[in-house]
Order: C-alpha cells, then structure tokens, then sequence
C-alpha cells in the first residue's frame, strides 16, 4: 500500500527567545535571554508582580513578587551552575516560570516555579497585556520576544479540506507542531513551520494560541485546515490539562478535549489568538467510557466530514476513533479500535480514490502490536503497515505525497534541556522518504 522508508534528515531546531522589535506578548509565552560575563538578573513585571531570575556567578535562582509577597525558589540539585555560562534566559511558558543558563554548547533549566502556586494568573489578558521585560547586572546581546521551543513533536502536515497538503507557490510545505516548552504539556504551544521539500529545512512561520474560559492557552497536537476562504484550526486542549490525583482523587483535574477555531486571516505567519470552541466527539462505547480526546485529523470527502481523533479510557490508556457526519456539528460514531492502551496520532490520508488511517502503536500496547505503524480502512480494520523508522515515544504517521514519491515526517522522545523540566522537552524530527516510486 505504502512503499519503504528511509531516514533521510534529523534536526532539532532548539529556540530560546524569538526577537522582536516590541516587546508585546498575546500569550504566556515569552522569553528574555542574554549574553553575560558575570552576575546578571533578567525580569518579566505586569502590574505589581515582579518576575526575576538571578544568576551570581555560581548559582541560578528565581524570586516572585507579587504586592507585599515576595517568595525564592531555587534548586539544590540543578542550580548550582559554577563559571563557563556564555547566556542566561527566563522564560514564561503558561503558568511555569523557568531560568536557564546556556554552557557547554547546550541550554538547561536551572530554576522554576508554577506561577498559579503564588497566586499569579499569567494566561489572563489584562495581565499579559501590561507585561515588560527588563535586566541588570552584566547582561549583554539582551533579546527579549516570544519563547520558541526545546524540541518539536505531533506534527501535522497543514491541508485542504480534502486531505491533500496546503502548498506555497515555491513548493514549500506547511507543518503544525507541538513546540515544547520546559516541562510537561502545558508549557507547549502550537507553532507553524515551513518545509522544504527537497533540502528538508524547516524554518520558523509563526505560533498560534487559543482563548477559552477567558484565558489564552498554549494548546497544542493541532490540525491546520484551508477550507474555501477560511481556516479550521483543530486542536487539542493540552495547554490546561491536569491530571487526576491518584493519592487524591478528590482534588480537582481538568481533562483533555478538542476544540474548533475559524478564521480569515493568514495563520500561515505571525502569532494568532484564536477563539476555540469544543467540538463535540462522540465516544460512548459498550465496553469502556471516554475520559478526554485529543489529536484531532480532519478530512471531507462527499459531502462528509471524518474526524479522526484519540479516546482515553483512562489517564494513559488510549485508541483510535474515526468519527463522521454531514457537517462538524452532527457527528457520530464510526469507528473505534478499543484493544488499543497506547495508540494515538490518528491521521487521515487520501490513497488513490479512497482515504486510509494512519496511527501510531506505542510500546505501552499489547506485544503484537507495538511500536508500529498501522494503517486502518474507514471502519478501523487493519490493512497494512507503515514500513518507516519507528524512534522512541510516539511518533505520527503525517504522510506527504511529492510527487511520484512520499515523505514521512515523525518526531522522537529524545529529552532537552536538563533533567529539572521533566518529561515534555521532546523531540527531534525525523524525516523519511519513500525508497521507491508510490504505491498503486
């Protein structure tokens, strides 16, 4: 069905502080980096709250101010940093204020603090709206802007309505990914990004972000779709996931859904906010009930729209679904392959008159089907399997025809930044090409 696939360009384009002219941020995410020679401190202020990392020549710390309050935070571990740091950088991604020193050729977090544990709320507009930067001490080659990303993943090929890819008139391809941030999902965004198709550079286009519950959010795992004069933007409601307490079950947690944004305007460049709204997936089933969907796929096809999506029966036990229906507003089930714990990157892709389903077996799975790439029917049959490089995490199966041939573009779990930030500092791209003329 498909042809083989071999590696053809790894690239992992690690971004601390994209530069602006003005310092004017739409969402929590933002960064201050600098080059030092000794002592420095750089600040986020909004209002009465002071937000400063600090390093002294030896260590890195964080302190908060918010009115009368002012509280450190520092790590016994990871802030002891000692001579040979080139840059310094505080970034705020979501709610997580981070310090980083740049040494040895690499950036690590060496200090950070939840926001929403001091009682600053940064995702509310009229706080970003008031936010500055500023610096002391010996800062040097001072950049201030929009914090980029530590690493890249659920990357989606952006397209038409149909399912065939969006196309610049250079040829270049547009791709959505997960711009990973210093810890776990909430400190990502959504970004967009050209390819080449031949030299397989990726460069930088743009980030979008989304409002709800009167807050913006760096959701992400996003599906980016020209349909007629307007886009569908699909995403994943990452940027505010909490999970269930397991010692506690009391404590509140927000689960994972999807929401739907349109708009007219050119989301291919510069930054977005966009007002989301959930889209209703269906996922009652007789064996299992739904705790959250995520990484939405959509495609129209006679009149029909498919929405290939993720269902957890539990945090992480997860499976494809296919959902259809006239319009986004009235879908129901098709289609759902429940013997799946760790399946997920549902993606739609047009096959010679017919549409097949891609996704991604983890290594979490039953042994007969891990760390795979299996290819479904409309009805989630398995049909085939992708022969392609299957690297660490959960890579997806974003498929792109050129010409005669395919590309795969997939994402590995290959951690950045030092071991404070955790897990959520992935990935690096990894990108595959058919061996052979495609598949009839």
């Amino acid at each position: 069905m498909f042809p083989e696939f071999k590696v053809v360009r790894r690239q992992r384009p690690v971004t601390i502080t994209i530069e602006s002219s003005t310092f004017s941020r739409p969402a929590a995410n933002a960064a201050i980096e600098a080059a030092c020679d000794g002592p420095v401190s750089l600040s986020f202020t909004s209002g009465g709250d002071v937000l400063t990392g600090s390093y002294d020549g030896r260590r890195v710390s964080l302190t908060v101010t918010t009115g009368s309050r002012r509280t450190s935070h520092a790590s016994r571990r990871h802030g002891r940093v000692g001579r040979g740091v080139a840059r310094f950088a505080l970034t705020l991604t979501g709610t997580m204020l981070t310090a980083m020193t740049y040494k040895d050729g690499a950036w690590e977090a060496r200090a950070r603090v939840d926001l929403t544990e001091v009682g600053i709320e940064p995702r509310e507009p009229s706080w970003l709206a008031g936010l500055t930067v500023g610096h002391e001490g010996s800062a040097e080659e001072v950049r201030s802007g929009a914090f980029g990303q530590l690493g890249l993943r659920d990357i989606r090929v952006v397209t038409y309505a149909d399912g065939s890819p969006f196309r610049e008139g250079d040829g270049t391809l547009l791709l959505t990914a997960t711009s990973a941030g210093p810890g776990f999902f909430p400190t990502a965004h959504t970004s967009v990004w050209g390819l080449d198709p031949v030299t397989y550079d990726l460069v930088h286009r743009g980030a979008l972000y989304f409002r709800r519950d009167d807050l913006v959010y760096g959701d992400h795992a996003t599906h980016l779709v020209r349909d007629g004069d307007e886009w569908l933007v699909a995403t994943s409601t990452w940027g505010g996931f909490k999970a269930p307490d397991k010692t506690d079950p009391s404590k509140p947690w927000s689960p994972v859904g999807v929401t739907i944004a349109r708009s007219r305007a050119d989301l291919t460049r510069g930054e977005h906010v966009l007002d989301s709204t959930p889209l209703a997936l269906p996922t009652e089933s007789r064996r299992s009930r739904s705790v959250g969907v995520w990484d939405p796929h959509l495609l129209r096809r006679d009149g029909e729209w498919l929405v290939g999506y993720v269902s957890a029966k539990k945090y992480f036990d997860f499976h494809p679904v296919l959902a259809g229906g006239p319009s986004l507003d009235a879908l129901s089930l098709r289609a759902a392959r429940t013997d799946r714990t760790a399946t997920e990157g549902t993606t739609l892709v047009p096959l010679d008159g017919t549409v097949v389903v891609g996704a991604s077996d983890g290594r979490d799975n039953p042994r007969h089907v891990r760390a795979r790439y299996p290819i479904f029917d409309l009805d989630l049959n398995e049909v085939a399997e992708l022969r392609s490089a299957y690297v660490t995490n959960l890579p997806w199966p974003t498929l792109i025809p050129v010409g005669d041939e395919w590309l795969h573009v997939a994402f590995d779990g290959t951690p950045y930044g030092g071991r404070l930030p955790g897990y959520g500092t992935h990935g690096e791209v990894v990108l595959s090409r058919s061996t052979r003329g495609r598949s009839v």
